[in-house]
């Protein structure tokens, strides 16, 4: 039987490539996006089904899970995000109440509606992300940062309410070359004195984070749930200068 997989944030870079690599492993997808015209162009060319609108509205998450119906959910992936990078005397209430609506409750909120899609599957998987600036603290990061680790706690509690049909897994990427960061990767002098500082001195792409979400969402990772994996090019872990 084909397994669907829900992906929300499937027009940033690293939700299309996922929603690529599930596509090549047989899955039938479902897209999610703000952005109804690129959104419609990626399901076209996938053969999937979409809904467009706005993860910081719960309606969005109702309207979704109405359109599948009673079908079940064998994959969710929320790969939205947002990255929001002002010293702390400069953050309002209105920035950290966005990033932890839209990173943190927007994730609580797609579990919600799409649980019993999830509880119709024989093992399902849910795939959420945080960042590198989580485990490593980087300056200018207080609100980003509060939102994504609260994945991470939500990533710990769910894979223990869940369990054993559903799993939950959490990416960590550092520095990844998407729309999203071109404030930070369009400046090839930036770009480049970023990259030097991971271990494999590079910034990250697309693909080499869809690679593991593709694999957490996937059987293959079957006794796998509960776990935060970084893929930042060793830059949480390792210090090569200095």
């Amino acid at each position: 039987m084909t397994k669907t997989a829900v992906i929300f944030g499937s027009t940033g870079g690293i939700g299309a490539a996922t929603a690529h690599g599930l596509k090549a492993k047989g899955y039938t997808l479902h897209l999610a996006g703000r952005d109804a015209a690129r959104l419609a162009a990626l399901a076209g060319e996938l053969g999937a089904g979409f809904t467009a609108g706005d993860a910081r509205e719960p309606s969005h998450f109702a309207d979704l899970a109405a359109t599948l119906g009673d079908r079940p959910v064998d994959a969710l992936v929320y790969a939205v995000g947002s990255i929001n990078l002002k010293p702390l005397n400069r953050l309002k209430d209105e920035d950290f109440l966005g990033d932890f609506t839209l990173n943190a409750l927007g994730a609580a909120r797609a579990v919600q509606a799409l649980l019993p899609a999830l509880k119709r599957s024989e093992a399902a998987s849910i795939v959420l992300f945080s960042t590198v600036a989580v485990a490593q603290g980087f300056s200018a990061h207080a609100s980003v940062s509060m939102a994504k680790g609260a994945i991470e706690g939500l990533t710990r509690a769910l894979g223990a309410e869940l369990a054993p049909r559903i799993r939950v897994n959490c990416i960590a990427p550092s520095l990844t070359r998407t729309k999203m960061a071109a404030a930070l990767t369009g400046n090839e002098a930036m770009a480049k004195a970023i990259a030097e500082l991971h271990a494999v001195p590079r910034l990250g792409q697309p693909e080499d984070v869809a690679g593991l979400a593709t694999f957490l969402a996937s059987a293959e990772s079957g006794w796998i749930s509960g776990q935060v994996m970084a893929v930042d090019g060793g830059r949480s872990r390792l210090r090569t200068k200095g």
